[in-house]
């Protein structure tokens, strides 16, 4: 008869052995998740509740994304989302509930700056560059066999935002070709070439032009700083569908309400529509009239789409 201690040390070299035998992202469970990551809310209405962490391979932004992973693969994947914030700051700080109730419906979103403490404010400026490196790092996740997001991304389904500078950001970097949808949100591109403060992209009216994908604009009404560019640049997008949609809440739109309120509902049905083929989150932008014209606190125009 063996003794007990030498039957467990033999079924934990047994086992050991068989976890070593697997690949390796069997052996990184999807559920795991690093010690820098925290939930935001109750991590969203969404089907995946959400979690917002600061990934080692991507220091300078944060991400957002469902806690477990595991529903994601070859059948599901994960859109991809990158935001820019406003005032051009280096930290999504202001708009944590927005992009985890965003994530909460199943994408992955990655916001310009280093995760945000506990009621930090703050981190500096950021650059429209950051947009792009967001976008060529989850594509490399994708293909990286020791990343937890190893084939879970859809990395041809990817969508450019911001609001604020973070809007006149997404409008500097839409033309990349790689781009499925634009949304940018209480911003639009100055008619003065200038006219922003100095971290401001210096944008003309030209660049619109450069947006080849369906485009949502969300402006905080007549009282929005943003709410006359953005409505200028509306009327002047006629080449690719677009869609405007004002709510009359100032500049700071809804982000920081819980669960991100209207703006992170528009949106939310948007990234759905564009990037995951979603008929009846749709239904919100087309037909005559469109269902978000049904709703009250909107005021909405479209062109060029059903």
């Amino acid at each position: 008869m063996l003794k007990k201690q030498t039957v467990s040390t033999l079924l934990a070299i047994i086992l050991l052995v068989a976890i070593k035998a697997l690949p390796l992202s069997a052996q990184q469970p999807a559920t795991s998740v690093q010690a820098n990551a925290r939930v935001v809310e109750d991590g969203g209405t969404g089907s995946y509740s959400a979690i917002m962490l600061a990934e080692s391979t991507l220091p300078t932004h944060t991400v957002f994304r469902p806690k477990d992973l595991s529903a994601f693969g070859k059948n599901k994947k994960l859109p991809i989302i990158v935001w820019g914030n406003g005032a051009c700051a280096n930290s999504p700080w202001e708009h944590v509930n927005f992009l985890s109730e965003v994530s909460s419906h199943g994408f992955l979103v990655v916001a310009i700056g280093p995760m945000p403490q506990e009621g930090e404010k703050g981190g500096g400026k950021s650059t429209s560059s950051q947009l792009i490196d967001a976008i060529d790092w989850a594509i490399a996740q994708n293909g990286n066999k020791k990343s937890p997001y190893y084939h879970r991304i859809d990395v041809k389904k990817i969508a450019v935002s911001g609001m604020s500078c973070g809007g006149l950001q997404t409008l500097e970097v839409a033309s990349d070709p790689r781009v499925s949808t634009v949304v940018v949100c209480n911003s639009g591109i100055f008619n003065t070439p200038g006219n922003g403060r100095s971290a401001m992209p210096n944008l003309t009216k030209e660049n619109l032009s450069k947006i080849h994908t369906p485009t949502l604009y969300m402006l905080g009404g007549e009282k929005d700083i943003a709410y006359n560019n953005g409505m200028d640049d509306y009327k002047r997008i006629n080449h690719v569908p677009v869609f405007m949609a004002n709510m009359d809440v100032g500049h700071g739109g809804t982000y920081s309400q819980p669960h991100g309120g209207e703006f992170a509902k528009v949106a939310t049905a948007w990234y759905q529509w564009q990037l995951k083929g979603d008929r009846k989150a749709g239904k919100m932008f087309t037909g005559e009239p469109a269902g978000l014209a049904q709703n009250p606190n909107w005021r909405i125009e479209k062109k060029n789409m059903p």
